[in-house]
């Protein structure tokens, strides 16, 4: 019996230490595997744009996993973290993107040097990395010659071609094999056949595009004006807008994520030099605003929504000097608990 009971712990202790892939190979489980990723954007300054992780079972927060990993700073401004595959791209719109194991945060490569100007976003397809960038500033700070950097390969090299696209493209979406390319600045959606990788044409949208949402087996755009979020309802077969959601409401910001039951949760401001910022509960369905107010405070940088304990994740900046703060609200608005963050803290990615 003392044999069983010893074979039945060893068996338990298995199944925290390894997990399963797709191949059915079992693998030691990575440091990153699970757990709360924090985008940290960075001082401008300084540069310091990192990633932080939150052990959801223990509670421990780790500050600049990149770093720690690599023994080298990321050594830029973090706009962005994509997923795909075995990988995260950190796309910095101080003119690179690294690619790291998503489990090890271990660097594979990077796309880098006078090839890249101020990117955004990035999407992988096709066996390519397709990177969107605004492009060198003109005398006005207008973004002119904006372009898609297209990659050959997944794990980063040389730039092999840009294809201009419409003023400040911000993020992506693949559909029926083509790119669908929010660009803010323009107000348009571009679309892109993936392997001819041009622009073909472009789609009017009212407000400031900023990304590309899935909900109720709908392809929506969020945009957005000083007094109003649009959801827009893509039309899937030829990508006009078929239908569009207004939520009036005050000083909307671009900080939006998807909740529960048609509901989503948006960051309003009133900016400098006030910043008497709020989470607003909204809702997509009825397309009014259900609480312009749920939870209160200032220097709000990020949201997202964990669909695991159903709490709101809000990022609070600290005006830049020094790390921030992940506060966690539940749906009424009450605070939960806070996370301490790097500097900067912008989004939030939820592995459970």
């Amino acid at each position: 019996m003392k044999n069983l009971r010893l074979l039945g712990y060893l068996l338990a202790l298995s199944l925290f230490i390894y997990s399963c892939d797709g191949s059915g190979e079992e693998r030691p489980l990575g440091e990153y595997e699970k757990g709360l990723l924090i985008i940290n954007e960075g001082n401008f300054s300084s540069r310091d744009g990192d990633i932080s992780h939150y052990n959801f079972n223990t509670g421990e927060v780790q500050q600049n996993i990149f770093e720690k990993v690599n023994n080298r700073p990321f050594a830029g401004l973090v706009q962005d973290l994509v997923e795909y595959e075995d990988y995260f791209y950190l796309v910095a719109n101080t003119g690179k993107v690294e690619i790291v194991n998503k489990n090890t945060f271990e660097s594979i490569g990077s796309v880098e040097g006078e090839e890249l100007n101020i990117p955004r976003s990035a999407i992988i397809t096709d066996n390519k990395i397709y990177i969107a960038d605004w492009g060198p500033y003109d005398a006005s700070f207008a973004s002119p010659e904006s372009y898609i950097a297209i990659v050959n390969g997944i794990t980063g090299g040389a730039v092999t071609k840009k294809s201009r696209t419409s003023s400040r493209p911000e993020s992506f979406y693949k559909i029926n094999n083509d790119l669908l390319i929010a660009c803010s600045a323009a107000r348009k959606i571009d679309v892109m056949r993936v392997g001819v990788d041009t622009v073909n044409r472009s789609i009017d949208v009212e407000g400031t595009p900023v990304r590309f949402l899935e909900h109720d087996n709908k392809l929506l755009l969020l945009s957005r004006n000083s007094s109003t979020v649009f959801f827009h309802e893509i039309n899937k077969s030829n990508y006009s807008i078929s239908n569009t959601t207004e939520i009036n409401i005050s000083r909307p910001t671009s900080k939006l994520t998807l909740g529960e039951n048609g509901e989503a949760y948006v960051i309003t401001s009133t900016g400098w030099p006030d910043y008497n910022d709020a989470v607003a509960k909204i809702s997509i369905t009825s397309g009014q605003v259900i609480d312009a107010s749920l939870y209160e405070g200032n220097g709000f940088y990020g949201i997202g929504f964990d669909n695991f304990d159903k709490n709101i994740y809000v990022s609070e900046n600290n005006g830049f000097q020094g790390s921030g703060t992940a506060i966690v609200i539940n749906q009424s608005g009450n605070e939960v608990k806070t996370i301490p963050t790097g500097v900067g803290p912008s989004g939030f990615i939820f592995k459970r």
